[in-house]
């Protein structure tokens, strides 16, 4: 019996791994560890052909997860040695406190690598101030109010300045991230608003009838399973849950009035509906300080903390370093396009929730951009 081990590359969407002949499409380098037995019939495409005896059972060990790795600084904008730095944050995506579905591991948790890049920005002396690359229609309320509470603490204990670079979609939740920065630069098709907070709740009891599902709890409590997918909301339930919405959204109007003092009382009742805006719209409600682009956003952070001609970098991971101001970390593909099954309860992206989220498409909360 011989143990062999083969570090893999596989390629595409359940492709083939490069030199061996292992099919998996996680885009990561993984160790393999194969077991044979006795003799029989092996065939191998690699850089050289080979063909062996092989007979008997193969076992095949995979890791649970695989190591990203750590931040890497990667500079984006070089400038003299020594200078001082900008750092840009990337916040993309749906903003939940959950890995992201791959095939073979979790991507990243948005909240998890958020309060790790702070955290490097923090340890490098050199950075003199921050951009936020806000590109996301939110997510749930505790996630969204976590990043938020991260930002907060960051500029308490280092006095960086902040700057909020709004860039496709920076609505709900993203926006209650983004207020918390020193100022707000909104792309001119920028898509913000959406001051507001939403319940979840889809009605499934007609989909369940058809396909002879009952809906049979046993519960302590009348109340226990409200806001249930398997029924529509009771009067009770309904007036509770829209309560703790109503709680939640005043939440996100009282942070926004702390850090947009600028805002009238007209503008609060425009935006107390919970309206999406086009930038310029924001911008006349104060919601923004300007309009402008990812470079002016820079220029601004270099302003407050008084710099000129600074580097500027962004944090990535080692296996995906980035070379320009847009650069997104790549992810492996999501698990639901591999295997497009929802099994109700087993989904936490599609539970029932709060959310500071602009959905127009109910499958959103499946949907990762890494």
């Amino acid at each position: 019996m011989a143990i062999t081990t083969y570090n893999l590359r596989c390629i595409g969407l359940l492709g083939v791994a490069v030199g061996w002949g292992v099919v998996c499409g996680c885009g990561h380098p993984i160790p393999v560890i194969a077991t044979f037995q006795g003799a029989g019939n092996f065939q191998g495409n690699a850089s050289v052909a080979a063909q062996a005896d092989i007979k008997g059972e193969m076992a095949v060990k995979l890791p649970a997860a695989i190591d990203p790795g750590p931040l890497a600084t990667s500079v984006i904008r070089p400038a003299a040695g020594g200078a001082p730095r900008v750092a840009l944050i990337d916040v993309d995506g749906l903003i939940l406190n959950q890995n992201r579905e791959g095939l073979y591991d979790s991507a990243e948790n948005p909240v998890a690598a958020f309060r790790e890049k702070l955290e490097s920005a923090h340890a490098d002396p050199r950075i003199a101030a921050i951009v936020l690359r806000v590109h996301s229609p939110g997510g749930g309320v505790t996630a969204c109010d976590i990043m938020a509470a991260e930002l907060d603490r960051f500029r308490e204990r280092t006095r960086k300045p902040v700057v909020a670079c709004l860039m496709d979609v920076a609505t709900s939740g993203a926006y209650y991230l983004a207020v918390g920065g020193d100022r707000i630069v909104a792309h001119p098709t920028t898509i913000t608003g959406g001051i507001g907070a939403v319940f979840n709740h889809v009605n499934l009891a007609d989909a369940m009838a058809q396909l002879n599902v009952v809906d049979d709890p046993v519960k302590a409590g009348p109340l226990v399973d409200m806001g249930s997918v398997t029924r529509a909301l009771d009067d009770k339930s309904r007036v509770l849950l829209q309560e703790m919405a109503d709680d939640f959204a005043q939440r996100f109007i009282d942070r926004v009035s702390r850090h947009r003092p600028t805002l009238t009382e007209n503008d609060r009742r425009v935006l107390a509906d919970g309206r999406i805006l086009s930038a310029p719209q924001a911008e006349k409600l104060h919601l923004v300080d300007r309009l402008g682009y990812l470079d002016d956003a820079i220029a601004e952070a270099e302003g407050l903390a008084g710099v000129s001609n600074a580097e500027v970098v962004l944090f990535s991971r080692t296996a995906s370093p980035a070379r320009s101001a847009y650069a997104i970390a790549p992810g492996p593909p999501r698990l639901n396009d591999v295997v497009p099954l929802s099994y109700p309860g087993l989904d936490r992206a599609k539970l029932p929730t709060f959310l500071y989220l602009w959905q127009p498409d109910p499958s959103l909360p499946r949907t990762s951009p890494r």
